[in-house]
């Protein structure tokens, strides 16, 4: 079976942690957990025909302390870049990290994924920044980790990019 890595970015308390716990075990907690340094899953998903195993590496939270050592992207297949739609300052840290992940791996399938949309009524990011997301070349997802909300589709169209392009 074919693995493959796939990354985790964002600012902190995005809900990278959630979306994988969502992802991978069905689960959603409201207790907030830090992520120190990466903590790394795995899940088997089906792609038409073909099996394919994702590692997960949900990587912490980048703020204005702590920065994303560009190490842990190496070898990554894909990568989700999340932000809360509550909070407009996780749109540009989610931008800029993925500007300097790009810069990092290459041009890898990517999904930018807006969290949250159980509290879509309360979001800072509006239609507005979406177009622009998209005019730049993203695509974007709204998940929800509480609901369930487009977490399966998120992994999967992500899935489906690393594996037929």
């Amino acid at each position: 079976m074919i693995q493959k890595k796939v990354c985790m970015l964002g600012g902190v308390a995005v809900g990278k942690t959630s979306l994988v716990r969502r992802f991978v075990h069905g689960l959603f907690s409201e207790k907030y957990l830090t992520t120190m340094g990466v903590k790394i899953d795995r899940k088997v998903v089906r792609v038409d025909e073909d099996e394919l195993g994702l590692v997960l590496w949900d990587i912490h939270g980048e703020d204005e302390f702590t920065r994303i050592a560009l190490t842990y992207l190496r070898g990554t297949s894909g990568l989700l870049l999340v932000m809360d739609g509550t909070r407009r300052h996780t749109l540009e840290t989610a931008v800029r990290i993925g500007s300097q992940a790009v810069a990092t791996v290459g041009e890898v399938p990517r999904l930018m994924l807006i969290n949250k949309a159980d509290l879509e009524n309360e979001w800072d990011i509006g239609a507005d920044d979406i177009e622009q997301l998209t005019a730049q070349g993203w695509s974007v997802i709204r998940t929800s980790a509480k609901s369930g909300q487009g977490v399966e589709e998120a992994f999967l169209v992500l899935a489906k990019r690393i594996l037929h392009g």
